[in-house]
């Protein structure tokens, strides 16, 4: 399959420092709904043989040279060829209208990276796994449950992007009546953008911060909106997600099959986010009345909040070591 050109971006422009233990070059792959992705790929540097891969994506709204470059440049320090990719419609991936997200085609994005990995030559095929973080963690489990090839996932600060939208934080708006105001603001708005030929974007973390904002919000804003973790491609750290995107969330709950994934499954999750139900919730689901339950694992980590997991919070907050050994036993 012929895949588009992409205009990738050659200088190192990443918001954290290049480690001199890996290789590292920019690759593209395809999904199966000829939407070509863009990718960063990490080596340990003289890696000989076949090596087990992991593909990486996520946060929601973020781009791969954040958080999940970040977890993909280590684990390749830990012996791994990796991916850390945009996904369709964001960053330097392909796909129009620009600024989409879709729980169909996002779910599809890790499985395309696992036939990009299946297909090189320097990975051994049957050691394959994954790593979603945030919105992309929920996106991860989905993949999980759907592809077999995937020998093991981490989730990581998992956010289930589904529920959120159907249901609003903490299921505050899980209401027929309130999904029904949801939906009518939303399809005025697909009219309103079909008449001005553009979409409406929904904006990023909010900027400037309110004095009375939420600690949730004021977690977004400390890392998307800061030297911390500010990208210029970031949906996040700009102009946000298409408003309408989150049509397509509400009707699709993407959790369904969780507790029929037979490969390993590692939840990880600060145990002071504000979004900790998500994974505790998704755990309790996946192991419930489950043939395959010993495999799957919930770790809290004491005293982190969300954004803690996307780049350590300054405190070493990603288990790291618990990951590798996760894969090490597992792929």
């Amino acid at each position: 399959m012929k895949e588009e050109t992409l205009t990738l971006t050659n200088e190192w422009d990443k918001t954290f420092p290049k480690s001199e233990k890996v290789d590292h070059e920019k690759v593209t792959f395809h999904n199966r709904y000829g939407i070509t992705l863009a990718a960063d790929l990490y080596v340990p540097k003289g890696a000989k043989g076949k090596l087990p891969a992991i593909a990486v994506c996520g946060p929601f709204g973020a781009v791969k040279e954040q958080a999940s470059g970040l977890y993909a440049q280590e684990m390749a320090e830990r012996g791994y060829l990796t991916i850390a990719f945009d996904p369709s419609f964001t960053g330097e991936s392909g796909g129009q209208p620009r600024y989409v997200a879709s729980p169909d085609i996002n779910t599809e994005d890790f499985s395309a990276a696992v036939d990009y990995l299946s297909c090189r030559e320097d990975v051994d095929g049957e050691r394959i796994g994954i790593i979603g973080i945030c919105g992309w963690g929920g996106m991860a489990i989905n993949a999980a449950a759907m592809d077999t090839r995937i020998k093991a996932t981490v989730a990581s600060t998992m956010y289930d992007m589904t529920r959120v939208n159907a249901k609003g934080y903490f299921d505050s708006a899980d209401s027929e009546e309130a999904r029904y105001e949801t939906k009518r603001a939303l399809n005025e708005q697909r009219t309103a953008d079909y008449r001005r030929g553009s979409y409406e974007l929904g904006g990023g973390v909010v900027d400037p911060l309110p004095d009375d904002a939420p600690f949730f919000v004021k977690d977004y804003y400390d890392y998307y909106k800061t030297k911390r973790g500010y990208h210029v491609r970031s949906l996040n750290s700009n102009g946000g997600w298409n408003k309408t995107s989150a049509l397509s969330f509400i009707n699709m709950p993407i959790l369904s099959y969780s507790n029929e994934i037979r490969s390993a499954v590692l939840l990880i999750h600060g145990d002071k986010a504000h979004s900790c139900y998500f994974s505790k919730d998704a755990y309790a689901a996946m192991i419930k009345n489950s043939t395959y339950a010993a495999n799957k694992e919930l770790f809290l980590v004491a005293g982190a909040v969300h954004t803690d997991l996307y780049d350590g919070g300054g405190k070493n907050a990603i288990p790291f070591e618990k990951i590798e050994g996760f894969f090490q036993k597992n792929m």
